[in-house]
C-alpha cells in the first residue's frame, strides 16, 4: 500500500470537509424542499471511504452500496456538481435528473449505485466480480452494505458463490449501529456482523470504521488477497452517522448524549488532530482549506440551481416501446 504520507493526511481532511459541509449542504436544500423523496447523509462515516479510497486503484477497481451513496462517486472522481444537480433532478445530473438521492451512478467512474432495495447490491457486487474474474481485468469490486441488509438471505446466497469461485470481491458491512432506528442487538443474537462470513470459511475481521488508517489497511490486506485469486473478505466497519437513517427519521431511539460521544471520536477531527499535532499544515493553513471546501460546495449548489430540469419528453424516451422488441435502442446517451 502506498504510503500515508502528509499529503495524504491533508487529502484526507480535505476530501472528508468537503463530503460532510457537501451533504450539510443537501440537507438543508432537502428542508427547503428542493432535493425530495429520501435522503440518507453519510455524515460519521467519511473514514470508510477516504481509508478505501487510499487502498483502491481507480483505474480497474469498482465500488458499489446501498442509499446511503453521494460522496463515494465524488471520491471516485465523479463531479460533485453533476452529483448535487442530479439530486436537484436536474438534467445536468449523473442520471439526467432521473435517479435522483438514492440511485447515484457512474459507469466511467466505476460506481455502480446507489441501490434502494436493501441488500439488493450484494449479489450484484459479486457479479460485477465475476465478469472481472471472467475478463481477467485485475480489477477488484467493493460492495458495501448497512447493518440491516446482513440478515437479507441473499447475502448468504452471495457469499456463498463468491467463495465457491473465488471471486475478486469485498464486502463490507458499514455497522452504524442502527438498521434505520432499530439497533443491531435486536436484529440478531449475534452483534459481532463479520463473523457471519466465518460460516463460509471466508476470512472476516472487524475495523475500526472512525479511522482512515486502519480501514486503508483493512481493504488494502483484502484486496490483494482478491487480485491473487484466493477470493473474498468480509470487513465489518465499526461506525456511526451523526444524522438519522434519513431526513423523516426523528431519531428516538438514541439520546443525544450518546451521538455527542462518537463525535469525541469524529474521524474528520482525528485527522485533523494528526496533523496538528506533526505540523503537517499551520492554522492559517487549515482555515485556508476549511475556506475552499466552503466555495466547492457554493459552486455546487450554484451549477445544480442553475441547471435546467430535463424536458417531459425526457420520460418518454427511457421507457421501451415493443417495436424492433427485444434489441431497443436508446434514446437517450
Amino acid at each position: 500500500m502506498e504510503e500515508i504520507t502528509k499529503e495524504v493526511y491533508l487529502k484526507w481532511y480535505e476530501d472528508m470537509q468537503f463530503w460532510r459541509k457537501f451533504e450539510d449542504k443537501l440537507g438543508a436544500l432537502y428542508i427547503q424542499q428542493k432535493v425530495r423523496g429520501f435522503l440518507h447523509l453519510y455524515n460519521g462515516q467519511e473514514a470508510v471511504l477516504a481509508g478505501a479510497l487510499h487502498a483502491m486503484d481507480l483505474s480497474k477497481d469498482k465500488m458499489i452500496t446501498a442509499y446511503r451513496n453521494h460522496v463515494q462517486p465524488i471520491g471516485m472522481g465523479v463531479d460533485p456538481r453533476k452529483v448535487m444537480a442530479e439530486l436537484l433532478g436536474k438534467a445536468t445530473g449523473t442520471s439526467q435528473g432521473l435517479g435522483g438521492s438514492m440511485h447515484i451512478f457512474s459507469k466511467e467512474h466505476g460506481f455502480y449505485g446507489g441501490h434502494g432495495i436493501v441488500g439488493g447490491q450484494i449479489p450484484l457486487g459479486a457479479g460485477l466480480a465475476f465478469a472481472d474474474k471472467y475478463f481477467e481485468t485485475g480489477g477488484v469490486t467493493l460492495t458495501y452494505f448497512g447493518d440491516g441488509a446482513a440478515r437479507q438471505g441473499s447475502l448468504h446466497e452471495a457469499f456463498n458463490m463468491a467463495m465457491l469461485w473465488k471471486l475478486p470481491v469485498v464486502f463490507i458491512v458499514e455497522n452504524n449501529g442502527y438498521a434505520m432506528g432499530t439497533s443491531v442487538e435486536r436484529t440478531a443474537n449475534h452483534t459481532d456482523i463479520y463473523k457471519l462470513g466465518l460460516g463460509y470459511e471466508m476470512p472476516s475481521e472487524p475495523v475500526d470504521g472512525m479511522n482512515p488508517v486502519k480501514v486503508a489497511e483493512a481493504v488494502y490486506e483484502a484486496m490483494e488477497r482478491a487480485r491473487k485469486g484466493e477470493g473474498p473478505t468480509f470487513l465489518e466497519m465499526k461506525t456511526y452517522r451523526y444524522r438519522g437513517h434519513s431526513m423523516s427519521d426523528a431519531q428516538h431511539y438514541r439520546t443525544k448524549d450518546e451521538v455527542k460521544e462518537y463525535q469525541k471520536i469524529d474521524p474528520i477531527t482525528q485527522v485533523r488532530d494528526i496533523i496538528k499535532e506533526n505540523n503537517y499544515a499551520t492554522d492559517e493553513e487549515i482555515e485556508a482549506i476549511d475556506k475552499r471546501v466552503k466555495d466547492k460546495v457554493k459552486e455546487c449548489e450554484k451549477y445544480a440551481e442553475e441547471s435546467p430540469y430535463p424536458d417531459k419528453s425526457v420520460m418518454y424516451d427511457v421507457v421501451y416501446e415493443q417495436e424492433d422488441y427485444p434489441f431497443l435502442p436508446h434514446k437517450l446517451k
